[in-house]
């Protein structure tokens, strides 16, 4: 999820659902070490030892309950940025597995806009929830469709779709199907 989404009623719903999340927080988000529960500093001040660089550390997010702890990874992205990830999975061991999962974020991010930009998903002009749900399925299954021709003559997506347009209408500029008259 994005930062605008890291939020602590967000973050402990999903905990409680059992599921795991990986939220990149802002850098002005007051959090403590586990062991200085009460002594908050913004995540940016945070001191990292090399072995907290490599293996994250356990922290405390401000306004979580008192035992709620998450591990914080501190990832650099370049040389002008660094992004602070936290997670309620503990098995994670280190920032590069982190890196890996967190790099998905790309591919859900290109599948947002593709939908977007290709089936217009958020052109259903519907009340009913039932006609949105199909809506929102038709345009699925149109994406996947031009995303699994892409793969197949590799080419982007963007493509295909547009290849379709301007085959139709050279075809149809050859031969129209609906004959106009002038009068």
């Amino acid at each position: 999820m994005d930062t605008w989404y890291a939020t602590t009623k967000i973050m402990l719903t999903i905990d409680t659902l059992g599921k795991i999340f990986y939220c990149p927080i802002r850098k002005n988000r007051l959090v403590s070490r586990t062991d200085q529960r009460y002594h908050h500093v913004p995540v940016v001040d945070l001191p990292y030892s090399a072995d907290q660089l490599s293996y994250g550390q356990n922290i405390h997010i401000y306004k979580f309950p008192k035992n709620h702890q998450v591990k914080l990874f501190r990832i650099t992205m370049n040389s002008h940025r660094t992004d602070f990830i936290v997670t309620n999975d503990k098995a994670q061991k280190t920032s590069q597995a982190i890196q890996e999962v967190y790099g998905y974020r790309w591919c859900i991010e290109e599948l947002h806009r593709e939908l977007k930009q290709l089936t217009g998903i958020q052109n259903c002009q519907c009340r009913k929830e039932r006609i949105q749900r199909n809506h929102i399925a038709c345009s699925f299954i149109v994406w996947a469709r031009l995303k699994s021709i892409a793969y197949k003559i590799n080419k982007t997506i963007y493509h295909v779709k547009n290849s379709l347009l301007s085959d139709y209408i050279k075809q149809q500029l050859r031969s129209p199907s609906i004959s106009m008259s002038f009068a």
